[in-house]
């Protein structure tokens, strides 16, 4: 009697760890438990300058060849920040840990002291040069893709602030629309003025695009997560120079782009109750970031990798306060569990302080021997 029922407990023991085993989805859920992290190489040939390196976050012995790229670049206003923001290195970590290849990049900040004022004209006109170091930064990754384990069809653009402004800008414009935009002449420097560049979603944490009727341009699919009451960049379009994610749902949705936004009802810029990018974000905030990526996660899996009838996905507007929060089990990050690859053809920000007024300036081939390591 007693085998009986110690065979019948390890059956069901074995049952329901199986299929744990089997919920554990790559690309989706957190399925690695370590990350290796390769620093400060760069993604400008012949040159070695801080604007221009990148870390590079890969799963820890993973055995996939080509992998889905995320691109991420850190906020700031196009002013101050870096590749090592606390929301990017988050962000960089925990879609590694879901098997993703994700590169954290510097690019391009302004030269112009915000003591002086910054307005809206010196914001797009730095935006534009912070599009052709993301730019440069992706034929970089396409050229090296073999190296780095990157799958070039699923490039993947993903920011907060000013790194969605710079994602957005990225796969919905070329050179020659942007430049319109921002008032810079045509420079025979831009080799490819009127290229759009392919990409495969964009991830746009809380930031805009300047024209909405570049939405007509493409249809890459946009997952958005912003707070309702962001004094930075309006959810919407009052009073701003810049369309923001509720704006670009209606008209996504108008053009049929798969697209999804979650909203975080009562909170700020970068998910803060009240923002202030003098202080580091607490850790309520940081959670909040979590959930931000977890959402994101769920739409990148759903739209590109797991094979489906071809649908179109429209906008979903989500408040955290009525859904379950998506926030990763305890247990995936503290027991390793096979991997379920997902069947396809090929398998915040610590901005720093300033003086200056937001709502003013917003509303108006490698370097050698990187350093490397291995993230737990």
């Amino acid at each position: 009697m007693f085998m009986k029922r110690f065979f019948s407990a390890a059956a069901i023991l074995f049952f329901a760890v199986n299929t744990h085993a089997q919920l554990q989805r790559r690309y989706k859920d957190i399925v690695f438990k370590e990350v290796t992290i390769d620093q400060d190489l760069s993604y400008a040939i012949g040159k070695d300058k801080k604007a221009h390196l990148f870390d590079l976050y890969t799963p820890h012995d993973d055995n996939i060849k080509k992998r889905p790229l995320i691109i991420w670049m850190h906020g700031g206003g196009f002013l101050f920040g870096s590749k090592d923001a606390k929301g990017i290195k988050l962000w960089s970590n925990t879609f590694a840990q879901r098997g993703y290849v994700c590169a954290a990049i510097n690019y391009s900040m302004s030269k112009k002291s915000p003591i002086f004022g910054f307005s809206t004209s010196d914001l797009q006109k730095s935006a534009y040069y912070a599009v052709l170091d993301l730019k440069q930064a992706i034929a970089y990754f396409k050229s090296n893709a073999d190296k780095y384990g990157i799958d070039t069809n699923k490039i993947i653009l993903g920011g907060n602030s000013a790194g969605g402004i710079m994602a957005l800008q990225t796969a919905y414009t070329n050179n020659e629309q942007l430049a319109e935009q921002v008032g810079i002449t045509k420079s025979d420097a831009d080799a490819h003025p009127t290229e759009f560049i392919k990409i495969a979603a964009v991830v746009n944490f809380w930031g805009g695009i300047f024209d909405l009727h570049w939405l007509k341009n493409t249809k890459v699919p946009i997952v958005s997560v912003y707070g309702s009451t962001d004094g930075i960049i309006n959810p919407d379009h009052k009073n701003s120079s810049i369309y923001g994610a509720l704006a670009i749902q209606r008209k996504a949705d108008e053009l049929k782009i798969p697209n999804a936004a979650k909203v975080f009802e009562g909170y700020s810029h970068e998910l803060e109750k009240h923002f202030n990018p003098i202080f580091s974000a607490d850790k309520d905030t940081r959670e909040r970031w979590e959930q931000a990526g977890q959402f994101a996660a769920d739409f990148l899996y759903e739209q590109l990798l797991i094979e489906k009838p071809k649908t179109v996905k429209t906008g979903t507007t989500l408040d955290y306060r009525t859904m379950g929060l998506g926030v990763e089990s305890k247990t995936s990050k503290k027991k390793k569990m096979p991997l379920v690859t997902p069947k396809s053809k090929t398998m915040v920000a610590d901005t720093g302080g300033t003086s200056l007024d937001y709502k003013t300036m917003w509303n108006g081939t490698e370097v050698a021997q990187p350093a490397r390591k291995k993230n737990k």
